[in-house]
């Protein structure tokens, strides 16, 4: 019979840094690790977001915490965020993991919390789709099992986090680590991440989707020409 005295296990965070206790300090801080950001591994992400939406693949968003919310938003930023004015135009299929709470709870009922984004996926991810977990700790093993199952399935993984990265480098093709040990500020600092990505994305759609039209109308008019 289950002892439901005894607590559940959690996952053990790192250790942070020193307690900042002002405001300059905090900021000061925060401006230090932006100068660090992993620029170039930043944009294979967004290679890698960028080609999933030419291919017509999907994207799959999930996290816990803070980094639910940031699945939801990063989400929904990608998916109509992108969409170009033409309401017939290809969208980028972007989809948090963490939004239907019927289903989470269903499957941690059932089997785990930790296969809850596992098994999700396992319902809809195929080969050439991209599943993007994002942990601060690096540790969380719903997340890690959830781009495992993705990567068996032929997907590319992506991973979000912070301090050295934890296990979460082992599982993504393409990891990127928020280097600090301060983990308010490893959480602001992925909201930018998502942000920039979604940003430079959304240009290069609507920069691709221009010369498309461009070189389109040019098409016609040199067709007009020989006639």
């Amino acid at each position: 019979m289950t002892n439901l005295a005894v607590a559940p296990s959690m996952v053990r965070r790192p250790e942070s840094e020193e307690p900042i206790a002002d405001f300059a300090s905090y900021f000061a801080k925060s401006t230090a690790v932006v100068r660090k950001l992993p620029i170039a591994t930043i944009e294979r992400v967004a290679d890698a977001l960028y080609r999933a939406y030419e291919a017509g693949r999907s994207v799959f968003l999930f996290g816990n915490g803070g980094s639910a919310g940031l699945a939801s938003h990063f989400a929904c930023d990608l998916a109509k965020g992108t969409a170009l004015p033409d309401r017939f135009a290809k969208r980028l299929r972007a989809l948090s993991l963490a939004d239907n709470l019927a289903l989470i709870t269903a499957w941690a009922n059932d089997t785990s919390y930790e296969h809850v984004f596992a098994e999700q996926l396992r319902n809809f991810v195929q080969a050439g789709d991209v599943a993007f977990g994002i942990s601060a700790s690096g540790r969380s093993r719903n997340v890690l099992l959830g781009l495992h199952a993705a990567r068996e399935a032929g997907a590319a993984t992506i991973g979000l986090s912070g301090f050295e990265g934890g296990k979460l480098p082992e599982v993504c093709d393409v990891c990127i680590v928020v280097p600090s040990n301060n983990m308010q500020i490893i959480e602001d600092l992925h909201l930018a991440v998502t942000h920039s990505l979604f940003t430079v994305v959304r240009n290069r759609i609507h920069q691709a989707a221009k010369t498309r039209v461009g070189r389109g109308g040019a098409e016609a008019v040199a067709a007009l020409q020989t006639r």
